[in-house]
């Protein structure tokens, strides 16, 4: 009995060992897509300051990537994406150029149009705020950056 119980433990041992060893991510066949996030955030950015970002994308699957058309949510926001086929396991960057001479909150999205088999339509966002034209007329009729201090007479 003592013998059978020990090479009972032993089986089930080896059977949960083997099940730990075999379960790994599982790989995509064909051309698959991932980013390095799905969000930028720029924060607060100035007028007319630098509006780029961009986000890293991968190629996690077993065919060439391609990326088709990058596409953004309006004309204030305009990406760039890499023409040529990203073979497996490499990686290539979309650069978002936001037109920061647009004052106020910034949430935008970027389509991600390509040949991969878990998201052909990735969808990535851009977040942030442009900071009023310090140039601007105020509604008093005084550039922004003039405001304040003592009345002129």
């Amino acid at each position: 009995m003592k013998k059978l119980l020990i090479t009972f433990s032993i089986a089930a041992s080896s059977l949960m060992f083997s099940n730990v060893v075999t379960a790994q991510t599982p790989v995509v066949t064909g051309p698959a897509i991932s980013v390095d996030k799905e969000v930028h955030n720029y924060g607060t950015v100035p007028y007319g300051g630098n509006g780029t970002c961009e986000f890293k994308v991968t190629n996690t699957g077993t065919e060439p990537l391609i990326l088709s058309k990058c596409k953004g949510s309006c004309g204030c926001t305009v990406p760039t994406c890499e023409p040529n086929p990203i073979a497996p396991g490499a990686s290539t960057s979309i650069s978002v150029k936001y037109d920061t001479k647009r004052p106020g909150p910034i949430d935008k999205s970027v389509s991600i149009h390509s040949n991969a088999v878990n998201e052909p339509v990735m969808v990535v966002r851009i977040k942030g705020t442009v900071e009023p034209d310090p140039n601007a007329p105020a509604p008093g009729g005084m550039p922004v950056k003039d405001q304040g201090g003592a009345p002129h007479n």
